[in-house]
């Protein structure tokens, strides 16, 4: 009986122990989650708006041009840029992102995963990890982004993006993040960055009245880049919000059930004691009684 509450007390320190770990990791990325949404919320209007315009453009350009960034070629060779997290902790996120890559290769690039053309470029080590692991041809030069966060390492990453396909050594990519809404709310999404996605053929009806200066095609040339640029930018400032909401609601939950188990622990902790002085009392009761006969 002695053995079982020291176990049962164990288990009770132990539990503290964790639920004070959980408790700090929520404090500390509720506080990283400020700023990663403050500067989500900042950012994407503007994105989204560089970002409408140029599906605009593309879609109205005139006299049979054509764009390089905007070229539709047969697919045969893909590339997924993938943002994940560096750190574990936060729920199903990574485990969600992870999944959704693989199910855009099933679901739309089949063929050219048996040819081996498909490669990814993971932002973040969880994706990087995971998609290796399943056999993914991975490439880990933008694993590191996360260490030291800023526009100029997450430019690079898409400036080599747009080159490789000028090059034509890719066809088509792909961004696969989380986009942010709330602490308890991400939305996974497979997102087109190259070729320029056009609008939608009702919205492209409606021909937008750009005025150029400089010229159309000088203008354009010199915006693109830029805009592809910023559209990485927001997909890696979504993802850092994302991790830090999903690792602050897992912390949240996991507290909480510290809480639950630390009741049930105690419960079975009264009992064991309540048990062990009734059977001491008993057995006093039955030596005094032995005694006085």
């Amino acid at each position: 009986m002695a053995g079982q509450l020291k176990e049962v007390r164990n288990r009770i320190k132990s539990v503290q122990s964790t639920q004070q770990i959980t408790k700090a990791m929520k404090m500390v990325s509720a506080a990283k989650l400020r700023r990663a949404q403050d500067s989500i919320t900042q950012m994407r209007p503007y994105a989204q708006k560089l970002q409408e315009m140029l599906s605009n453009i593309v879609s109205n350009i005139e006299g049979g041009a054509t764009l390089a960034l905007a070229e539709e070629r047969a697919v045969e060779k893909v590339l997924l840029i993938v943002v994940t997290s560096d750190r574990g902790l936060c729920g199903g996120y990574n485990a969600n992102l992870i999944k959704l890559a693989k199910s855009t290769v099933a679901e739309k690039y089949a063929a050219q995963q048996k040819k081996g053309n498909i490669t990814i470029w993971n932002i973040g080590k969880k994706g990087y990890e995971g998609l290796s692991k399943a056999g993914f041809n991975t490439d880990a030069t933008y694993k590191d982004i996360y260490l030291n966060l800023n526009f100029e390492a997450v430019q690079a990453a898409a400036q080599a993006a747009m080159r490789s396909f000028e090059n034509k050594e890719f066809d088509a990519v792909e961004i696969i993040y989380s986009e942010f809404k709330n602490a308890a709310t991400q939305v996974f999404t497979a997102e087109q960055f190259l070729p320029i996605p056009k609008v939608s053929q009702s919205v492209s009806k409606k021909k937008s009245d750009f005025i150029f200066e400089p010229a159309k095609e000088q203008l354009i040339a010199e915006l693109m880049p830029k805009i592809l640029n910023t559209q990485l930018y927001k997909a890696v400032l979504d993802g850092n919000a994302s991790e830090h909401g999903a690792r602050m609601t897992a912390m949240d939950k996991a507290s909480e059930n510290a809480n639950e188990l630390l009741k049930s622990l105690k419960i079975s902790y009264n009992r064991a004691r309540q048990a062990a002085i009734t059977t001491e009392l008993t057995e006093i009761v039955s030596g005094a009684a032995a005694l006085q006969g």
